[in-house]
């Protein structure tokens, strides 16, 4: 039988970060002994930072492993022709106590042409935001590139900037040349490209203990920001119970909302692999007589070579993700 054919769990990798908290401890049970937890990475396959089984037979093998070994079974044909060797998905928790820094990403051109990497498109759900907390996504206003440059200079990029304020559930499509920034107290799942490019254009004026400021990138981003981008981030979705709800689908990924509150049949007929991350309660995912369960704040991927499962749940939602 195909050691691969059962629902696979990985070690979350937390990252300490000079903004992060304890949310993803204390909400999302992450054990952790790190002072200020800013990422949880579910999934990854950057380098340096690939992901390890943590479940069943393939227990302590990393996912670059599992893509050398199992290549279409695992990812599906069309991807594996296109992604080879690369998991072409970064999955993570981020949980800003403090203001991220104003932030955009490249295009697959430029982040190729400049650093070898593919683009970052992404998406955010909020898990949980702290009263009056925002997400900061464009402008609020037409920008050009003068208008942006002479607000840069004046260290008054805020004020062009647009501010949402958010609540559990609100999700967001973030994409290339758009600027953005989690705010502080909100706590989001973050489903992207694998890529770790991102250029900063400014940190708040923050300066680490020794006085310095964080490195920024603005020669690099003046090329990357896309000025003529509608405001179309805010996404709206169907809720229906028991049933896929589309969120976002671009040509990077899918991502559907799904409740679930009694046991249902699934088939993959995507030619992907699945991921589902947990944003509320728990569920029990079954595969060939293999079950594996996730709480809220965990993740699962069943390979493309599983055809049929069942997730089954009194009351859960899933973000469900292929591409």
């Amino acid at each position: 039988m195909n050691k691969l054919l059962y629902p696979i769990k990985f070690t979350p990798i937390l990252k300490d970060k000079i903004w992060g908290g304890q949310k993803l401890k204390t909400i999302l049970n992450k054990n952790s002994e790190l002072p200020n937890i800013g990422e949880s990475w579910e999934i990854s396959d950057v380098q340096g930072n690939t992901s390890m089984v943590s479940n069943g037979s393939l227990k302590g093998q990393s996912l670059k492993q599992l893509l050398d070994t199992y290549t279409s079974d695992l990812i599906g044909l069309q991807n594996y022709r296109i992604f080879k060797d690369k998991f072409p998905l970064l999955i993570k928790f981020i949980d800003a106590k403090e203001d991220l820094s104003i932030q955009l990403h490249p295009n697959d051109e430029l982040a190729a042409k400049r650093h070898n990497s593919f683009g970052k498109t992404e998406m955010w759900y909020v898990l949980q935001a702290d009263e009056g907390s925002n997400l900061i996504v464009g402008f609020n206003q037409k920008v050009t590139p003068e208008v942006y440059l002479e607000h840069l200079k004046n260290k008054t990029l805020t004020t062009i900037l647009n501010f949402d304020k958010v609540k559990t559930g609100d999700t967001y499509f973030i994409e290339v040349g758009r600027v953005h920034a989690i705010g502080a107290g909100v706590m989001v799942a973050e489903i992207q490209q694998t890529s770790d490019i991102t250029y900063r254009v400014y940190d708040w004026d923050r300066v680490d203990s020794d006085g310095n400021e964080r490195e920024l990138h603005n020669d690099l981003a003046l090329d990357a920001i896309d000025f003529d981008m509608e405001d179309n981030f805010r996404v709206s979705y169907k809720k229906t119970e028991n049933q896929s709800n589309e969120m976002v689908s671009c040509p990077y990924f899918t991502t559907n909302y799904l409740k679930v509150n009694k046991t249902i049949k699934r088939e993959n007929h995507h030619d992907s692999f699945i991921i589902y991350i947990c944003v509320e309660g728990n569920v029990k995912v079954t595969a060939n007589g293999f079950s594996e369960s996730i709480n809220k704040g965990e993740t699962i991927l069943l390979p493309a070579a599983i055809s049929s499962y069942e997730i089954s749940s009194k009351n859960a939602i899933l973000l469900e993700v292929y591409v």
